[in-house]
């Protein structure tokens, strides 16, 4: 087996057909059919099934191309490690963003690695459940994770500042008269609430439970400019980082009493490489 058949077979597995993933790899059609056929009678098993609508990965296949991909990611990072010193630093960095943290801190970072670094190519997963985090740190293809501190939250994680929490209000609501809202002040309105295991909603309900205050769920949403949308047009209020606030949205949001924050942490994958390092670098220069 060879990294170019892995790369073939994840190829025609994200495409759906042998001519779809030809295309993308740049390569004729027969050399990726040959490849595919190579590698299915070297392990004894069918790796793709015949549908309808395309080639879809079997039972076995499904297993194989998970491996697959941590061997190619694996191959691409031992690439770029090697290639650093010549400043030209390529391959394929995976980060992955906890919801609504470091959202305008991400942005000026991966712009400011990209300058740098004009190759390397980013690829990041926004807002993943508790499970898909876990998931893919154990595919071992994650390269950094911005989150928020938790009590599982590794001893060498990287500290990078502190979010503060606003409330947002609809257009009209009395509490917008206020430079700062006591929370208190909120008793009996709806919130707009977030997946019950997202970490914005952990906070969400921390904090209305510190100050005595039982939510009223009006809405559950999964990306935090949906909930300052939905407030902001009176479905309810919502909590989110500030950070988060999409423009246009500023003059409906205050912050609150007594003050909320949370720690925001970068985690590093074992035996960080230079691509990693360097975006921590960045976030670490990004105001927080």
């Amino acid at each position: 087996m060879s990294l170019r058949q892995f790369e073939y077979a994840l190829a025609v597995a994200e495409e759906g057909s042998v001519t779809a993933a030809a295309e993308l790899l740049r390569v004729a059609q027969p050399s990726v059919s040959q490849q595919i056929r190579g590698l299915e009678r070297e392990l004894g098993v069918k790796l793709f099934a015949r549908t309808p609508s395309g080639l879809v990965p079997t039972v076995v296949g499904r297993a194989f191309l998970r491996e697959a991909e941590v061997a190619v990611r694996a191959s691409r990072r031992a690439r770029a490690t090697a290639q650093a010193g010549a400043e030209d630093l390529v391959g394929e960095l995976v980060v992955s963003v906890q919801m609504g943290f470091g959202t305008r801190q991400l942005p000026g970072a991966l712009g400011a690695l990209r300058r740098r670094y004009p190759r390397l190519e980013v690829s990041v997963f926004e807002e993943p459940s508790s499970a898909e985090l876990e998931q893919l740190g154990r595919r071992g293809v994650l390269d950094l994770a911005l989150m928020a501190r938790c009590e599982q939250s590794p001893d060498d994680a990287h500290h990078l500042g502190d979010e503060e929490f606003v409330v947002v209000l609809a257009a009209g609501h009395p509490q917008l008269d206020a430079a700062r809202v006591e929370l208190r002040e909120l008793k009996g309105e709806p919130w707009v609430r977030f997946d019950r295991d997202s970490a914005l909603d952990a906070v969400l309900l921390s904090v209305l439970r510190d100050n005595d205050l039982t939510p009223t769920t009006a809405a559950r949403v999964s990306q935090t400019a949906t909930a300052v949308r939905w407030a902001a047009h009176g479905l309810g209020v919502t909590l989110v980082p500030a950070s988060a606030v999409p423009n246009g949205h500023e003059h409906l949001v205050r912050p609150v009493f007594p003050a909320v924050s949370q720690p925001v942490i970068a985690v590093l994958r074992q035996e960080a490489g230079p691509a990693e390092t360097a975006l921590l670098e960045l976030l670490r220069a990004e105001k927080w």
